[in-house]
């Protein structure tokens, strides 16, 4: 729910703090910004460099995580926030980049103290996202633009195969917080390939995205997760249909190369979750 989170946010055109006034966030200089009626709020600005999820990505989505595939990444994503993030510290848990809210309703269950702030630059994700847990508030925002959060405001931020602006996430992360990234392997659903045309993932992700956070953050914790799961048809083309290979996927096309493998198939999850510090 926005009321918990509105101490979180400030103004992205002058920073300054919002209020809930009657169901629109406003700052002190006249800026306001309507709640929409499924519970979020628009806080984008200026020119958007990403492509949003479009409603029927963000339907596949939901259906293919409720089906559980993703239940172990999910578990491990929760168990190193636990671990690692100090219960003490002020300030709530960000997803940039969250999508339905997946992950982070299951951090939350795990810190029960903390409150939730999704940001995603999809209208359709933040809706469901607004519903996926009592204490978040789902924020329209583009992850590569200043995040509309206070400066040292944040004590975990989440970063599920999302794009990520380090230098800003560094600013809004307090000094003892952690961010978590997960990132997929090199062998990541590597059955699905070649039948049916996946990207392959770089096999120098994990050393670029170190490369990247190395000016603003340390490398805390790192676990690899490779598990196997079992997925029918429909399944797999939820799985295509809900991320970036939907942008690349002609649907009759994709039906017919999905037809040509077994009616299940045992798929890899090849995944690093790791936790960085900020640096001084």
């Amino acid at each position: 729910m926005l009321n918990k989170v509105t101490r979180y946010l400030r103004c992205p055109h002058c920073a300054g703090s919002l209020d809930l006034r009657n169901r629109a966030l406003a700052c002190a200089d006249g800026h306001s910004f309507d709640v929409a009626k499924q519970g979020y709020v628009n806080l984008l600005t200026g020119t958007v460099k990403l492509s949003a999820d479009t409603r029927e990505m963000v339907d596949a989505r939901a259906e293919f995580l409720a089906e559980g595939h993703y239940e172990g990444l999910a578990e491990a994503v929760a168990e190193l926030s636990r671990k690692t993030v100090d219960p003490s510290l002020p300030g709530c848990v960000v997803d940039v980049g969250g999508g339905t809210g997946y992950y982070l309703a299951r951090v939350l269950d795990e810190l029960p103290d903390s409150e939730g702030v999704l940001l995603d630059i999809s209208k359709f994700a933040a809706r469901r996202a607004a519903r996926a847990h009592p204490r978040i508030g789902a924020v329209v925002a583009d992850a590569w633009q200043s995040l509309p959060l206070h400066d040292d405001s944040v004590s975990l931020v989440l970063n599920v195969f999302a794009p990520r602006n380090a230098a800003d996430v560094r600013r809004v992360l307090d000094p003892q917080g952690v961010l978590l990234v997960v990132t997929p392997r090199h062998d990541h659903l590597q059955e699905l390939v070649g039948t049916v045309g996946l990207m392959r993932v770089d096999q120098r992700k994990e050393e670029r995205l170190a490369e990247r956070l190395a000016p603003h953050f340390s490398p805390a914790e790192s676990r690899p997760l490779t598990t196997t799961m079992t997925l029918g048809h429909r399944a797999m083309n939820l799985l295509v249909g809900m991320g970036p290979n939907a942008w690349h996927q002609e649907p009759s096309g994709l039906l017919e190369r999905i037809g040509r493998l077994p009616e299940r198939c045992d798929v890899t999850v090849s995944v690093m979750v790791t936790a960085y510090r900020p640096l001084p």
